[in-house]
């Protein structure tokens, strides 16, 4: 199994579920490409790019296929690898790109990102988690320092501004499971889902959690550990 962060996290986001996840699978949770402690961005920054370096950790851990769980940023990726026939099946975390072309409130999801990036990531997973009291204090600190320390961010941010949100869904021949949080601030519930669900993956098994913030990972992680598991 690999576990792939969001926008301005790391591999940590997956603590929380970890325990249960590696009772039953090997885990390989990478930090991406451009953000703290994962592999410097080279060449053209893009998404393909941020896969292409998923591709290699996958590759130098044997893992020819996975089932791919990914959160975000992380969501568009694992998908992005699902159609590069990577992919045994698929959990998507409220996956990003989903707006529909004349949807404006991409910008107020960029704007957000931005202010964090120029503010040292102040709010951190206190924006993306409805519940954090369960949260450990210093997994908290980190989610908030992981952003503030994203050295690829502005970069991924202005391609995610001007770049190419597409998804060959078409190559995709694998289970997709997308899960999303019907009080999302960052990407909200069903507008920044629209083309997954009426262009891209409308046959996908949908799964939306009732009063559950963008990153189910550590707002529920029991109920999510059971989500990703049941369908792998």
């Amino acid at each position: 199994m690999v576990c792939l962060h969001g926008f301005l996290d790391t591999w940590r986001t997956w603590e929380l579920v970890l325990p249960a996840l590696e009772r039953e699978r090997e885990v390989l949770a990478p930090t991406l490409a451009g953000h703290a402690g994962g592999p410097p961005l080279t060449g053209e920054v893009t998404y393909a790019a941020v896969a292409d370096a998923v591709e290699r950790a996958m590759d130098a851990a044997g893992f020819e296929l996975a089932h791919l769980v990914g959160n975000s940023l992380g969501g568009h990726v694992a998908l992005q690898l699902a159609a590069r026939g990577r992919a045994r099946t698929v959990v998507a975390l409220a996956p990003a790109g989903g707006w529909p072309a004349d949807d404006a409130s991409r910008w107020e999801t960029f704007a957000l990102q931005d202010r964090m990036l120029q503010h040292g990531g102040t709010a951190g997973p206190r924006l993306v988690a409805e519940h954090v009291e369960h949260i450990p204090a210093e997994l908290l600190e980190h989610g908030r320092l992981a952003a503030a320390r994203c050295e690829g961010g502005p970069a991924l941010l202005e391609y995610a501004r001007h770049g190419d949100w597409t998804l060959d869904a078409e190559r995709i021949d694998c289970p997709v499971r997308i899960v999303w949080g019907s009080a999302d601030r960052l990407l909200p519930w069903p507008a920044a889902a629209e083309r997954y669900r009426r262009e891209w993956l409308p046959h996908a098994d949908w799964v939306v959690l009732d009063g559950v913030g963008h990153a189910p990972q550590l707002d529920v992680p029991l109920e999510t550990a059971q989500l990703i598991l049941g369908f792998t």
